[in-house]
């Protein structure tokens, strides 16, 4: 049974939700009903919102498994917590105008390593 990733799951899905509510306010903001209408602040919104949607799934089923496998605390939250705090990095770094490159960089590194960690540790407790 699991019990530490979907704590991870949910704080995930709580960033999401902001960053979904932040393309809906942009696109009030600038008018725009469908795509993104030309506007930067529109393509910025929608595109911090896609890249969440594009790493944070695959590492958390990953996490996920390597709970299920048995792996020991420690590991899933350390997992959890570098694909969190990763995620909320670049998506900080990334939705600032003029954006904080720094943060955003940081925020690929720890998703990165969350992503490569969990695969890696779901092989070896395979194994």
């Amino acid at each position: 049974m699991l019990s530490i990733t979907p704590v991870y799951a949910a704080l995930i899905g709580l960033l999401f939700l902001g960053l979904s509510a932040n393309v809906v306010r942009m696109r009030f903001k600038h008018r725009v009903s469908v795509g993104d209408g030309g506007s930067q602040d529109v393509i910025k919104a929608m595109r911090a919102q896609a890249n969440c949607a594009e790493y944070a799934p695959i590492t958390l089923l990953l996490v996920a498994m390597a709970e299920l496998q048995g792996g020991p605390a420690w590991l899933v939250h350390l997992l959890g917590a570098l694909i969190l705090i990763g995620r909320s990095l670049h998506a900080y770094g990334f939705g600032r105008t003029p954006q904080i490159v720094l943060l955003r960089k940081n925020g690929m590194y720890l998703t990165f390593a969350a992503l490569l960690l969990s695969a890696v540790s779901n092989i070896a407790l395979a194994f």
